[in-house]
Order: structure tokens, then C-alpha cells, then sequence
């Protein structure tokens, strides 16, 4: 069983921000509303040299004059990004309660968080975090219930800045696998250990990238990565991905390249996926982020073909179990919002698929556990969870605790019990333990926080983007909220890759609910909330929609009272962070604050780093057509900003060592909006040290950046001081 451990030259003196409007103050919110007096003089910012380079696209020529910016090993860069890191903790070290909701934020995090348990050999294991451990800790449990720490991710490094990033059992449970991350690189090496001892048996491989481990019994397993790339292996980009199978006590030198090794299997994302019952490899092969190529072979036969499943990328087709002869797979071919097949090797083609799970008019995700098939659906973005038989045949809805998000349901066929989690933005993720037999679940775990859930409310809204589509918004926020425009609120969004915001309790979220802010969650088009149509809908020439949702989303918290564009902090990160870039320049009267988390900001360059080309599913490049180029330029945050425009207080965030989405992004945004923006408001970049593009960032560096992202977004509405606790 495998499992995974799974969205920143001199120094200056700041002089400050703008003068924020006076407001009155409401009571009902833990923030006093009063304007502060704010300094006046101009924040000065660091000079960014503006160098010569013009590209041209289709004739037609387009400077980008921080080129400099994106060669990451030099110290001219180096020096740029102290620079703007002085200045930055300058200004947010004023703050007079920025240590106050760090303190806070800290108390809240501070609780017990275990996960689901489950069996690999003769242990029971299961991860936990006591509260504020930088990492969470894998335990286990002998036959006779005695715990104890089987491995700590604490101790990899010395700043818990190397993580655990996935772990996979062999057959038999008695060795392990496990890949870290360091300094929140995409590069992975994988350990191998004996359960027992914990003595590592070979050297670590290294140099692995976007990979499952995927045991064969107990002699070996499958992994995936590229060739190290030329230049800088944080930056420079990456392209054929390969499948390897690893021999347990060779050298990584010899592993066997299974599939990538020819210009004819040449594919950016290859997955090797081996059957629980160590009879098939199945093989995704994709170009892009969306839509897979599916190749099987039956290891149980000496010399037996790689059968070709699927030989195109129209669909995104996954395995799900095998049965004896028969393959269970979960596919979009011509089922938009997904549905499970039973196919054999003997005819593997879709027209001879049959329907197991037939398709619905809600997204299907299909887990399994107990020799059952559990199948998750989204219905407005929130969880209805079905149980069948491998036959189709539906044996019972689960009853869930509330409204919200449920996952989880996977357990090995021989397991009497099933547990899954369950979360919204007011209740920690619980964790139950289910009886497939009868259906009952029980209380497995339940973490104990520090916050007042009682006293907060959520609610589901519907509002109309600019084509009239109907986009729905989860709303959280203390009870007795006043109506009156005053409310600090955080809108954020994501609207990309066919990824689902679905409702989950967070530290972050629940500290800015706690200073009197509104959350607002928005289910943009481009993900995957209402399946394949609601996702190519914020796709290439149709992502305006996506930015279109977004700002129709602002406008209707203004209007209908939550808050004013005086008190709106927009924030997302990553493809969430171009939502935030692409809005903010669009719209910039529109928000009062602007947080663009390690975002894809240019857009014109996006696919020449790392991975990026494995984007343009969703994105387009500007290589494809001279009508796609002026599009991307249209929206690309780097190249729209404009000089003489007042944008909102902005704090750009990324990591030094994001190998995903380069910090390069961030850079170029943030000299260009400091160069022009014509307004008080601040424009600063923060950018985290050791870090990457967020997975497996400590818990302490996660708190201090929603600190100061709180802290700054408050600051800049022009609240005075935050009311006592």
C-alpha cells in the first residue's frame, strides 16, 4: 500500500503606506475599524535594473527588461532578493499586531492532528503531529498496542526544512520506501529501509521527480523522473519523462528504463501504477496536465506485450483495482464527469469497456477498501458518498456527519474496517471509522482546537458571473454579522487544472475568521466542481471566464454588504496566484489588498521552465498561434501592468527554491508593479528561504507567512489595533 503524504542591492529605510478612509467601529468584529495614522511619505523601493532584452512573437516585439531576474544562480539575483526581503520585513516589522496574530495563529495551530490509520505487514501505522512539530511523525503499533515513533521527518535536517513527501510498503510490509523533499524541491531521493532494524539497505536514489513508488512484491519497485536538465536543476526545464524498475541491492545506474526511452514514447508525465495483486503495470503516458495515454502489460506472463489501452490523450482514464482477469478503470471518455468500466486485456479497447459505475450528472472520485468500491460525488462542491459491489450493485449511501468534504475510503481488500475524514471550514478534519458490513461509522479521532465553532456560521451562495453563469461561494464568518460594508474579508480562489475547492478546516483560515474577516471560498470555472465542461469553460481562449468569476464574486460580496473594496483582500496561489495577478491589474479599484501567492505571472514564458510546458493544456503557449499569443499577452500579469495606475497594497509571495513555478514569476511582477505603481499603497515581495512551492513547508515558516499576510492585509484596510481575545 502506498501512501502519500498529502496550495517568497542596499538595504532602505521603509518610510511606509498611504493614509487609509476613516471608518466606524463595529463592535461585533474582534478588529477595531478606526483608520490608524498611517505614515505618509512614499515607501521606497529597491531599484531594479532594467536591462535590454526585446523577444519577438509573430513580428511583433515585446521587451522584457527583468530577463536578469529569472537566472537564479547569480548573485546578482541574490543580492536583488535580500534587498527586497530588508525592505519587506521592514515594513511589516511596523506593524504594531503583527507578533500579536502571530501568537495567535501559533495557539490555534497548536493542536493534536492524527491521521487515518493503516495495516502494512504485522504493524498498524498512522501519522501524527503533536501540534507545532514542523513535520508530522510516522507511528506504528505492534499486535499488542504499544506505540512508538517509526520515523520522524523532524530529524532529516536540522530547520525542518526537508520533509517527507511519500512512503510505500512492500507487499509484505517488512521494508519500506520513502521519498524526502529538501528545502521544498520537486527533486526526491527514495530511502529504502527494513521495518525492523530501520537500517537503510542500499545508497539513496536520487534525482527522481514526479514519481509514485510502486513496489513489486518485495524485490523491487517503479519510479519516475527526467534526465537532469542543463543549468540550473531548480529552473532549467524538464521534458521526457521515464519509468524505471529498481532492483532492491543494485546500483541506480542499472535500473531498467520501462518505458520513456524513445522519441515515439517521448511524454512529459509518465506514471507507473502495479495492481495490488502484482499482476499488471499499467502505464499513464501524458503531454500536458490533462488527458493520458493508458498502456497495461500482465507481469504473470514471461514476454508479455505492453497492450495499448487508450492511444490517445482525449481522457483522463485511471486504474482503479484489478479482478482476476478484468481491469476496473475510472475514465471521462465520454463521461464528462467520470464513471468506472471493467475491461480485459483480451479486448481492451473502449468500445468493449462495460459500465460498472455508470455516469451521472455530478463528478465522481471512486476509492476502495473492505472489497468494495466507494464513490465520492461533489454536488455544489460539497461530499455524497455512495458504497457498491465490484458488480455495480449499490449497497448503501453513507450517512456523513454535516455538510462538507469527505475522503479517504481505502483500505486492502482483507480489512474489516474502512476510515475516511471529514471536514468543513468550522470542524477540524475527524476521522471515522466505517463497518462496510452495516454501514455505521464511528468516532475515530476527533483533534481538539482552540477555536469557538459554535459561534461562526457558513453558508452556500449562488451568484451570476458576466455570461450569466451560475457560480456558487462557500461564506464563513461569525454569527451577528453586520451587513454594513465594514468587514475585512478574504476572497480567494483557484479556477484551474480541474482541481476542486471543497470545504476544509484550517489554522489560517479560522485566525482570520477570529479578527472579525469574512472567508470567502469561490468554485471558479477551469476546476473541476461540476466535471470536464466546468473545467475546459477556464481553459486557454475561454480563461477570462475564470477571471470574469472572480471579479463577479468581488462584486457581489460589495454589494450585497459583506464588505467594500476598501476591506476585500483577494488571495490565491499558484494558478491561483495568476487569478489574483490577472484580476488585480484588470480591476485594480476593485480590492484594497492583493496577495498573489507563487503565481504564474508571465505568461508568455511560463512553458520554457521546469514543467511548464505540461501546462498548456489548460493555458495555451504563445508558440501555438499568433491568436493564442495575443491572448496570453492580453491577460499576462507581468506584461499588463501599466504605469500612472493606483493598484492595491500588494504582497507578492514565493520561495527561492519553487522548482514548479519558478520564482522568476514573482520577481518580474513585483519590479514592474513597483516601478509603476502610481498610488500610496505598498507593493512589496516576500520571499521564503528554503523553500519551495509549498508542500512540505514547516509548520513555523506556514504561520509566519499567514501572519504577515493578515497582518499586512489589516493594515492596509486601515485597522487601528485588534480587540483582546
Amino acid at each position: 500500500m502506498k501512501v502519500l503524504t498529502t496550495a517568497i542591492l542596499a538595504t532602505l529605510v521603509v518610510a511606509g503606506c498611504s493614509k487609509a478612509p476613516q471608518e466606524q467601529t463595529d463592535d461585533n468584529n474582534s478588529v477595531n475599524k478606526t483608520s490608524m495614522s498611517l505614515p505618509t511619505a512614499k515607501l521606497e523601493y529597491v531599484e531594479t535594473r532594467r536591462g535590454e532584452v526585446v523577444d519577438t512573437y509573430f513580428d511583433q516585439q515585446v521587451p522584457d527588461p527583468y530577463r536578469w531576474l529569472e537566472d537564479d544562480r547569480s548573485e546578482e539575483t541574490a543580492a536583488w532578493v535580500k534587498a527586497q526581503n530588508e525592505v519587506t520585513f521592514g515594513y511589516l516589522e511596523q506593524i504594531p499586531y503583527r507578533k500579536q496574530i502571530e501568537e495567535r495563529l501559533t495557539q490555534l495551530w497548536n493542536y493534536e492532528r492524527v491521521s487515518a490509520p493503516f495495516k502494512e505487514g504485522k504493524y498498524t501505522y498512522f501519522f501524527k503531529n503533536d501540534g507545532l512539530q514542523n513535520q508530522s511523525v510516522l507511528y506504528r503499533l505492534d499486535a499488542e498496542g504499544n506505540e512508538q515513533v517509526f520515523l520522524d521527518p523532524n530529524k532529516f535536517s536540522e530547520d525542518g526544512t526537508t520533509s517527507l513527501s511519500d512512503i510505500s510498503f512492500s507487499r509484505d510490509g517488512s521494508m519500506l520506501a520513502y521519498a524526502i523533499s529538501e528545502g521544498g524541491s520537486d527533486w526526491r531521493k527514495v530511502i529504502v529501509i527494513d521495518v525492523e532494524t530501520k537500517q537503510e539497505l542500499e545508497p539513496a536514489l536520487v534525482d527522481i521527480k514526479f514519481s509514485g513508488i510502486e513496489w513489486l512484491g518485495n524485490q523491487g519497485f517503479y519510479y519516475s523522473s527526467y534526465d537532469k536538465p542543463e543549468g540550473s536543476e531548480l529552473s532549467a526545464k524538464t521534458d521526457q519523462h521515464k519509468l524505471y524498475y529498481h532492483q532492491l541491492g543494485q546500483p541506480q545506474s542499472q535500473d531498467v528504463l520501462v518505458f520513456g526511452g524513445s522519441e515515439e514514447q517521448k511524454h512529459r508525465y509518465v506514471f507507473g501504477q502495479v495492481s495490488d495483486d502484482d499482476r499488471y503495470l499499467v502505464i499513464e503516458a501524458a503531454v500536458s496536465t490533462s488527458g493520458n495515454k493508458l498502456f497495461v502489460k500482465d507481469l504473470s506472463k514471461a514476454d508479455a506485450p505492453l497492450v495499448t489501452v487508450l492511444d490517445n490523450t482525449n481522457s483522463d482514464t485511471n486504474l482503479v483495482d484489478s479482478v482476476g482477469d478484468a481491469l476496473l478503470l475510472v475514465t471521462n471518455l465520454n463521461a464528462p464527469n467520470k464513471k468506472v468500466v471493467r475491461m480485459t486485456l483480451n479486448n481492451p479497447g473502449p468500445d468493449n469497456w462495460q459500465d460498472v459505475i455508470p455516469h451521472t450528472d455530478n463528478v465522481l472520485s471512486i476509492s476502495t477498501g473492505a472489497g468494495y468500491l466507494f464513490a465520492e460525488y461533489m454536488v455544489d462542491a460539497l461530499s455524497k458518498v455512495y458504497q457498491y459491489d465490484y458488480q455495480g450493485k449499490l449497497v448503501r449511501e453513507i450517512t456523513l456527519p454535516d455538510l462538507g468534504n469527505a475522503g479517504g475510503f481505502e483500505a486492502k481488500k482483507e480489512d474489516q474496517t474502512v476510515y475516511y475524514s471529514f471536514s468543513n471550514y468550522l470542524m477540524p478534519s475527524t476521522i471515522y471509522a466505517l463497518n462496510p458490513n452495516n454501514g455505521e461509522s464511528t468516532l475515530h479521532t476527533k483533534p481538539q482546537v482552540a477555536f469557538d465553532a459554535e459561534g461562526y456560521t457558513s453558508e452556500q451562495v449562488f451568484f451570476e458571473s458576466k455570461d450569466g453563469t451560475r457560480v456558487p461561494m462557500m461564506l464563513t464568518y461569525k454569527k451577528g454579522l453586520k451587513l454594513d460594508g465594514s468587514n475585512p474579508t478574504q476572497l480567494y480562489g483557484y479556477g484551474g487544472f480541474n482541481i476542486s475547492i471543497t470545504p476544509n478546516f484550517s489554522p489560517a483560515l479560522a485566525g482570520w475568521m477570529e479578527l472579525g474577516g469574512v472567508l470567502a471560498m469561490v468554485n471558479l470555472r477551469g476546476g473541476g466542481e461540476y466535471g470536464k465542461a466546468w473545467h475546459k469553460a477556464g481553459t486557454q481562449m475561454n480563461k477570462q471566464n475564470v477571471f470574469d468569476d472572480f471579479i463577479a464574486a468581488a462584486e457581489y460580496l460589495i454589494d450585497k454588504g459583506y464588505t467594500s473594496n476598501k476591506r476585500l483582500m483577494i488571495r490565491g496561489g499558484s494558478n491561483g496566484g495568476l487569478l489574483v495577478g490577472a484580476v488585480m491589474t484588470q480591476r485594480p479599484d476593485l480590492m484594497q489588498v492583493a496577495i498573489p501567492q507563487v503565481g504564474v505571472l508571465d505568461m508568455l514564458r511560463y512553458h520554457t521552465f521546469t514543467a511548464g510546458a505540461g501546462w498548456a493544456y489548460d493555458y495555451g503557449t504563445v508558440e501555438d498561434s499568433p491568436e493564442m499569443f495575443a491572448y496570453l499577452k492580453g491577460y499576462s500579469p507581468v506584461h499588463n501592468v501599466e504605469a500612472g495606475t493606483d493598484y492595491p497594497a500588494t504582497l507578492v509571495t514565493t520561495g527561492d527554491h519553487d522548482d514548479r513555478v519558478v520564482p522568476a514569476h514573482s520577481f518580474k511582477f513585483a519590479a514592474e508593479l513597483q516601478a509603476k505603481q502610481a498610488g500610496d499603497r505598498p507593493t512589496l515581495i516576500r520571499i521564503e528561504t528554503k523553500a519551495g512551492h509549498g508542500a512540505g513547508t514547516p509548520t513555523d515558516k506556514i504561520i509566519e507567512l499567514y501572519a504577515d499576510i493578515y497582518a499586512f492585509s489589516l493594515y492596509n484596510m486601515g485597522i487601528e489595533s485588534l480587540n483582546a481575545q
